[in-house]
């Protein structure tokens, strides 16, 4: 049974990638292992062919057929090039059937721009990347403690934007999944955040209103501003130092998870 702090808070929602597991810096080690393995099969330097396959990556992504719909749920470049796709939604199946021209082009398109001609090296490569993300899902170590100490007290959801098969990989490897009483992923809406009916959706699935929540997230755009425009109270995780322009201000700002509970409290 749920205990309530006080007459405020009665939920709070997490963010997912970079927020509870590591994102940025995982889709970066999958890309340097590939990378890494055409150096060692044709010679090709690895940091020359890791930022070109990151920008050429960016270049056709900004083409797919889809593009609206991948803006509005969250979908990023990286992620075009290892998610299946999977689902009903006619967006869904559209990506589904170009994604695997995306990742042949993507990579055959950089190395033919760093002197490399080699089809056969350039489908070994979308594949190698393609495992080597799904080794890289790695929670942050403040991660487990604070929605573990949060759940006791809390119910927690879980709202993320990405593509379904994805993220719901992510939360199973990881076994975050007992935490949370929901689970929203903007795939499975059909819209994302920074949308205010995704934060409506999160708080009529835990049954609060907006003042009684709180949102914990590391984008100033997405978690905090959609947030805030709901009348959520907002909590910014900070964990690189960024600055800000005043632009944006959350409620609170944080560098880590294990600075939360006083807040709440």
């Amino acid at each position: 049974m749920k205990m309530v702090l006080d007459n405020i808070t009665k939920a709070i929602i997490f963010d997912l990638d970079d927020t509870l597991i590591v994102e940025e810096p995982a889709a970066t080690a999958a890309f340097m292992e590939a990378c890494q393995q055409a150096e060692q099969q044709c010679g090709v330097k690895a940091e020359k062919l890791y930022s070109t396959v990151r920008e050429t990556a960016r270049s056709i992504w900004r083409q797919s057929p889809a593009r609206k719909y991948c803006v509005e749920i969250g979908i990023s470049s990286w992620e075009g090039l290892r998610a299946k796709f999977e689902g009903d939604d006619p967006n869904m199946k559209i990506l589904h059937e170009w994604a695997p021209t995306y990742r042949l082009d993507t990579w055959n398109n950089s190395l033919t721009k760093c002197g490399i001609s080699d089809s056969v090296l350039a489908s070994q490569l979308a594949d190698a990347f393609f495992q080597n993300r799904r080794k890289h899902h790695i929670l942050y170590d403040d991660a487990i403690n604070c929605l573990g100490d949060l759940s006791k007290l809390f119910p927690l959801a879980l709202l993320t934007n990405g593509v379904p098969d994805l993220q719901r990989e992510k939360i199973e490897t990881t076994g975050i999944a007992k935490y949370f009483t929901e689970i929203v992923v903007s795939g499975e809406a059909g819209y994302g955040k920074p949308d205010r009916r995704i934060y409506e959706l999160v708080l009529s699935l835990l049954g609060v209103e907006p003042e009684s929540a709180f949102n914990i997230g590391d984008s100033l755009e997405r978690d905090v501003l959609g947030a805030k425009v709901v009348g959520i109270k907002t909590v910014w995780i900070n964990r690189h130092g960024l600055s800000r322009d005043g632009s944006i201000v959350p409620d609170y700002e944080v560098p880590n998870l294990r600075q939360l509970m006083d807040i709440i409290k």
